[in-house]
This record gives C-alpha cells, sequence and structure tokens, in this order.
C-alpha cells in the first residue's frame, strides 16, 4: 500500500542520511590528524604559475580591463549602480541541508523573457534584459533607468556571447599581472639567472614538480569533505556556505557549499604559503624557503595521504550520485554559439559580511563564495563574469593597485581541480573591469570560490542556464496540459473529468504540485521583490494561479472519483493509490513552505521583503473547492484502501 510504502521510504532516508553524518565526522576527524599542515597554491608570484594555469586550469581565461571597450565598462559600471540604488540586489533566503540560510551575497537574475534560474532549492525570476527584440513587448515594465541598466547588461552579454569562444591562450599570465609587478618579477628572474648556469632556467619546471608533488599527498586530506559538503553550495551561504553545467563564480551555489566548522586562520599560521596571499609572495628566497618547508612535511603529507585513499573513492562517488539526483534527465550539452541566457548580478560588501571563514584547506584567505561547482547549467557550456570594485563613500576602491596602500587586499579566484590530490591549487587576482571565463568542462571538473578583498565589489555572471523546466513557456504549456483534461459545461459551468486513466490522472496532480511548488510558492517565498521595481512577472503569475486553482478543482473531481461507491475493482484501487501519493507529497510540501515561510529567519526581513504564505486559505474559504490542510482528506483515502 501506497501509505506503508511512504513510511519504509521515510525510514530508508533517515538511515541514509544518518550515513552521511557518519562520513562528515569521518572527514573531520581526518581535518583535525591534518593539523596545521596546508594544501600548497600558487599565485602571479610564484614560480611555476604559469606553467600550473596552462597545464590544469586552461579552461580558465582572464580578460584584463584595458581590452574591453571603454564606452562598455561606463555603460555596464553605470548598470550595477543603478540597480543597487533602486534596491534591486536582494539577499536570498536558501535552503542548504534542510534548513534556510541568507547568502553572503546580493543578488538580482537578468536575462531573457521569462526565464529562472534554479540553486539551492531556490528560482529566481529573471528581470527581463531590455534588447533590441524584446523591447516593445517589455517596455512599461519598469521605468526608463532600470530599462536602461537591463539594456547595459544585455550589451554585455551580446559582447560575451562573441567573445568568450575566441583564443585568448597567449595572454594569460599578462593579463593576471599588473605591469609593475611582472616586471619586478622579470627583474628577480634575472638575477637568479646570473646566478646560476644555464640549465637553471629550467628551475621554474623542478620547482613546480617539488611543490605538485607535495600537493598530491596534501589535497585529500582536505578537499574531500570540502568537496562533498559544497555539492549544495552555489552562491555564497553566510552561515553555512553552498546549481550540472557550465558555470564559474558566485554563488550556491550556486548557488556554495557548506564549509567543515575547520580550523580558522590559525591552522595556516605555521606555514608561510598556506598563510601568505599569492601577491607578497614575490622574493625568490621567500620561494627557496616556501619549497624547504614543503620538502620537509613531504612524510607526514605522505602518511595522510595513504590514511585518505579510502574516503576519495567513497566520496566521489557519493558526489555523482548527489548531481545525479539534481538532474534526473541527461544532460544537455551545449553545442554551436554560445548564447547565454541568463546573468546573475552580485553585490559584495565584505565590510557587511560579518561571518565569512577562512579558506581551510590552501589558506588562501576569506571566501565570500565557498569552493563549489555551479549547478543548473547547461553541460560544457562556458560562464563569463564581469568583476567591477566599487569605489564606496569612504574613496575605499580596491580596483587597482597604483597608489594603493601594500596592505590593500584585492578580490581573486581560487581554483582546484575536484577529486584530484596531486594538482596545487590556483589564485587569480580581480582588477576592476577586469573578466574571466570558464570554458570547456572546467566547471565539472574544478572547483572555485571567491576569496574577498578589502572593497566592495560588483559581478555579472553570464550563464547558459539550463531550462528545460525553467522558462514560462513550459510551465504554461504544462498548465495547458493538465486542463485539456477537463471539461466544462458551456451553460452550468460544471466541470468534468475526459480521461479516467490513472496514468493522465497521475500526470495531472504532478503538474497540479509542479505550478504550485516550484512556481508559485518559490515566486511568493521571495516577498514581494519583483512587482517592487519591475511589473514583468506580475500578470504571468496571476493566470498561473488561475489555473492551478482549477487544478484544485480537479483533484476535487478525482476524490469524487475514487470515493463514488458504485466503482470497484481494481481500477478503483489504483485510482485511489496513485490519488494518495499526490495528497501524502502536497500536504508534505504545504508543511513544509508554511515552516519556512514562518521560521525566525525569515521574519528578520523587511515586509516588503518577507516570504509571503501564498497561496492559502482558511477552512470557511467557500471559493476554494479543497481545504488547505489535506490530512482529513488523505486519511477518508486510506481508509477507504484499508477497506479494499
Amino acid at each position: 500500500m501506497k501509505t506503508r510504502h511512504c513510511k519504509q521510504k521515510s525510514r530508508k532516508m533517515k538511515r541514509s542520511g544518518d550515513s552521511e553524518g557518519e562520513k562528515r565526522r569521518k572527514k573531520r576527524r581526518l581535518l583535525q590528524e591534518l593539523g596545521d599542515q596546508k594544501i600548497p597554491f600558487l599565485g602571479p608570484s610564484d614560480r611555476g604559475f604559469q606553467q600550473l594555469w596552462d597545464s590544469s586550469y586552461s579552461g580558465l581565461v582572464l580578460r584584463r580591463s584595458c581590452s574591453l571597450p571603454t564606452e562598455l565598462h561606463a555603460r555596464v559600471q553605470a548598470a550595477l549602480l543603478t540597480l543597487r540604488s533602486k534596491g534591486c540586489l536582494l539577499r536570498d533566503l536558501v535552503r542548504v541541508r534542510d534548513r534556510d540560510v541568507f547568502t553572503a551575497v546580493s543578488r538580482a537574475l537578468l536575462g531573457q523573457p521569462g526565464h529562472t534560474y534554479r540553486y539551492l532549492d531556490t528560482r529566481l525570476f529573471a528581470i527581463p534584459w531590455h534588447s533590441e527584440e524584446v523591447e516593445v513587448k517589455s517596455q512599461n515594465c519598469c521605468d526608463a533607468d532600470l530599462r536602461a541598466a537591463c539594456k547595459a547588461l544585455w550589451e554585455l552579454n551580446i559582447f560575451f556571447c562573441s567573445d568568450v569562444s575566441q583564443n585568448k591562450e597567449g595572454d594569460r599570465l599578462a593579463q593576471c599581472v599588473k605591469t609593475g609587478e611582472v616586471e619586478a618579477r622579470q627583474g628577480e628572474e634575472a638575477d637568479e639567472e646570473s646566478k646560476h648556469s644555464e640549465d637553471s632556467k629550467h628551475s621554474e619546471g623542478g620547482d613546480s614538480e617539488s611543490r605538485h608533488s607535495e600537493e598530491v599527498d596534501t589535497e585529500s586530506k582536505h578537499s574531500e569533505e570540502w568537496d562533498v559538503e559544497s555539492k549544495h553550495s552555489d552562491e555564497g551561504c553566510s552561515s553555512s556556505k553552498a546549481e550540472g553545467g557550465w558555470g564559474i563564480e558566485s554563488k550556491l551555489s550556486s548557488d556554495e557549499g557548506e564549509p567543515a566548522q575547520a580550523k580558522q586562520s590559525e591552522l595556516g599560521s605555521k606555514h608561510s604559503e598556506g598563510k601568505q596571499p599569492a601577491r607578497t609572495q614575490t622574493s625568490s628566497s621567500t620561494s627557496e624557503t616556501k619549497l624547504m618547508e614543503t620538502g620537509s612535511r613531504e612524510k607526514p603529507v605522505a602518511e595522510l595521504k595513504h590514511s585518505l585513499s579510502g574516503y576519495h573513492i567513497e566520496d566521489e562517488e557519493e558526489q555523482v550520485s548527489a548531481q545525479s539526483c539534481s538532474q534526473p534527465s541527461p544532460p544537455e550539452m551545449c553545442t554551436g554559439p554560445v548564447q547565454f541566457n541568463v546573468t546573475l548580478l552580485n553585490y559584495m560588501d565584505p565590510a557587511a559580511m560579518t561571518q565569512l571563514k577562512e579558506e581551510p584547506y590552501y589558506g588562501m584567505g576569506k571566501m565570500a563564495v565557498g569552493w563549489h561547482h555551479d549547478e543548473n547549467l547547461i553541460n560544457h557550456s562556458p560562464v563569463a563574469v564581469y568583476s567591477y570594485s566599487y569605489q564606496d563613500d569612504k574613496g575605499q576602491t580596491g580596483g587597482s593597485s597604483e597608489g594603493s596602500s601594500s596592505e590593500t587586499v584585492c578580490w581573486r579566484i581560487g581554483l582546484k581541480v575536484a577529486w584530484d590530490i596531486h594538482t596545487p591549487g590556483l589564485t587569480v587576482p580581480l582588477q576592476s573591469g577586469d573578466c574571466y571565463y570558464m570554458r570547456d568542462d572546467l566547471n565539472s571538473t574544478h572547483q572555485h570560490c571567491v576569496l574577498a578583498g578589502d572593497c566592495t565589489r560588483f559581478s555579472s555572471t553570464h550563464r547558459v542556464a539550463e531550462c528545460s523546466s525553467g522558462t514560462l513557456d513550459y510551465i504554461q504549456s504544462r498548465c495547458k496540459e493538465a486542463l485539456s483534461n477537463m471539461s466544462t459545461d458551456p451553460e452550468t459551468g460544471s466541470h468534468s473529468l475526459l480521461s479516467l486513466l490513472p496514468a493522465m490522472l497521475q500526470n495531472c496532480e504532478e503538474i497540479h504540485n509542479e505550478v504550485e511548488f516550484e512556481w508559485l510558492r518559490q515566486f511568493w517565498f521571495q516577498g514581494r521583490r519583483y512587482t517592487r521595481f519591475c511589473s514583468w512577472w506580475s500578470r504571468p503569475m496571476e493566470q498561473l494561479e488561475k489555473d492551478w486553482r482549477l487544478m484544485e478543482t480537479m483533484t476535487m473531481l478525482f476524490l469524487s472519483l475514487v470515493e463514488e461507491e458504485g466503482r470497484v475493482g481494481d481500477s478503483r484501487r489504483d485510482l485511489a493509490e496513485t490519488l494518495l501519493a499526490a495528497l501524502i507529497d502536497r500536504q508534505q510540501q504545504r508543511q513544509t513552505w508554511r515552516e519556512r515561510c514562518h521560521s525566525s529567519l525569515a521574519q528578520t526581513l523587511p515586509p516588503e521583503e518577507a516570504p509571503v504564505d501564498r497561496p492559502f486559505w482558511g477552512v470557511d474559504d467557500s471559493s476554494m473547492p479543497l481545504p488547505f490542510d489535506l490530512a482529513d482528506i488523505i486519511n477518508r483515502v486510506e481508509s477507504l484502501l484499508w477497506r479494499m
């Protein structure tokens, strides 16, 4: 019977959860065994940096600010400031490991009209960018300033679509290091070459190999917990940090994982390469010292690698399973010219991000967004990111190192190869106006994080979102499919079901649940943020709610059919079991959404941003064909099945 099956399934899920908890405890013990050691990583001033980038991170391409049109910079940066001033950038209340957390970053989604982007059990609804093709249709949904801002980001999107496929292999390092840093490094290398034989020109490769082998042993110690924990992560969650496809940058998210409760910055204080940001590691003597330290740690690191080998395989299987659960259908592959359909805008103010955690494995610094793969993207699609360091009221910018204090910390991206204990991590600094692309399979084979700088920062992350079930056209077609099974008498207005086949009725109930929980409740859980500055979604959501109300009527007709005493046999049992499964699912999800809407975290939001528990109706609402609370109806159907 369905009810017995549901209870057995619940017990099985509980046992599975216990198993995952035990795995997390094992990983924490491994982190304790690791102690104060850190996995090596390379920055621009480290020997072997360029070689490491070329060999292990070739899917990452950096475009320096000066290589973009000046006029485009001006329009995009003005647009980002406009969106912030209008209150469009807001923190999301997302779901990580069955609990709600706020994202550390504030964000908004722009994109093709009717598109959505889903991460961390949260569906964002795109403000339409006002391209020339849709200008007439959506010109009245927001004011002129917001329309201009959206159009500027569409122009940036068009630039990225044409540029991301270009071959930028030759200027990665030049784009990454400022001119003064390059000159300083060249001077250091010249001095080094004058002290050694000509063969020493190739010592960079040897140094890289030395660090390389050491990282082989160390990454397993740290990344196992981080990789698996962050499968739920995407876009920078504040208290317990977390969509498969072509992706980069933050987020769950993106949007980022739930960092392990591991050691804080003091863990890296005993080893310079774990503690010092890459930009400060400039002298050759410092590099030599770090390599000596690496060699001295080689034996214990190797021992830890051996102790972790069993967990490596187990965790990798767990991650693959988790990814397959989030993508039940075969992944769509990106072919042809790149067409980014959405951009996820992020605003990050490190002064307001009070719960930033130290990067626990490499000692890279404070993380605004933890290690993660991006979700809900077309497989092997690229992501293009525009980074803008925002000059705040105090005149603090951090966007360029010229004329700034040597203590200024710039924003950086960190990368590591997922499930690889051989490859060092990489950090790349970002100056204001810089862009970077993550191409090919980099998002699926690597993880990335965002390391906080001193200043506030915007990013515009352009993506090819997997929208097979995430567009307004899609859900409207699903509504039409379900409602085609109901007829309405033109004279009396009474309704009846056309097909009584269990498979047809089951499909209608599944669509019913999809509309309610993937669209209506997702939309209203984010408060009235969309209607405050853009009305594009207002009318479509009103129509979806009307369609959903008709589906409530269809469920009432389905219930009447099941309870009809004259109907006997296996057909009635099949119908009752089908209905019961849909009702139990609906009741459980309604309870979950009610709890989320009334949680203590939700109550901290201002009224215009606070979740709205909608649709909801009381027991005395005669306009609704069925009650909100389905417990009594579920009991009736269960009792009927027991009597059969």
